[in-house]
């Protein structure tokens, strides 16, 4: 993977409109086809990362691997390592995380509506 080039044009353009715009903000923090679905299923309650696994069997190890890094990066989610063996990780929304629940909640009620053809 190639470093990032703080100084880039990009690089400030991209920080400009985080600083800015709110919704860029948080598209970068929930942004992509993983993630908001990662933070659903720990709404619910603290899970493993084979239960993860299980309840979205259409991800691969590697971007459910990077996306919870990622995820605990920004702060949304908490990894907890007990020291047993085998070893026992559980994953939870943090405060944070958990602000973001109804943001995803009203997701998922928009795509309910939608399917049904309320908004057509």
């Amino acid at each position: 993977m190639t470093a990032i080039k703080k100084t880039s044009t990009i690089q400030e353009n991209k920080q400009y409109a985080l600083d800015l715009c709110p919704v860029t903000y948080v598209m970068e923090k929930i942004g992509g086809y993983w993630k908001p679905i990662i933070l659903y299923h720990l709404s619910t309650s603290t899970k493993r990362y084979s239960e993860l696994k299980r309840a979205i069997p259409a991800i691969t190890e590697k971007v459910l691997i990077q996306h919870l890094k990622q995820l605990e990066a920004d702060g949304l989610i908490i990894r907890e390592s007990k020291p047993v063996v085998p070893p026992h990780v559980i994953y939870r929304l943090s405060t944070s995380g958990k602000g973001l629940l109804p943001v995803i909640n009203a997701m998922a009620k928009w795509a309910i509506k939608e399917r049904e053809g309320v908004f057509a």
